[in-house]
């Protein structure tokens, strides 16, 4: 059975609610609507080959998609052991970083905080935090 638009919007908003949480210390760059929002590090950090200076470190993003609402959470790329504090939530992960959720009570609010928690931890502790 396809998702309704109404079962997107309420995981994006859980999700959204719960990375909102950690505002500050992370940044939001992008905030559209129930489409698309994301966070940084509060720090300009070099990035890329030829070290271009950038105004944060990209650290997690959802959006919404026609059959999920993606979750994409980059300190885990750096450090895949944080995921031992949601285990709940590893049978969601696809590929390195990037979550898929279909239904609302897939999203384990305790367990995404932790997660989060230790992403910022990770990233004051890898210099992209004041």
């Amino acid at each position: 059975m396809p998702m309704t638009p109404e079962t997107r919007t309420l995981i994006f908003a859980k999700l959204k609610a719960t990375l909102g949480k950690f505002t500050p210390p992370l940044v939001v760059s992008v905030d559209k609507e129930n489409t698309a929002y994301e966070i940084m590090g509060n720090k300009p950090v070099p990035y890329g080959y030829d070290k271009k200076i950038v105004p944060g470190m990209y650290f997690a993003s959802i959006a919404q998609r026609s059959d999920s609402v993606t979750m994409h959470f980059f300190p885990i790329y750096m450090n895949m052991k944080l995921m031992e504090a949601a285990p709940s939530l590893l049978k969601y992960l696809k590929g390195k970083t990037c979550f898929h959720f279909k239904k609302v009570e897939q999203v384990d609010e305790k367990e995404l905080a932790a997660l989060l928690e230790l992403g910022v931890d990770a990233w004051y502790k890898s210099g992209y935090m004041l």
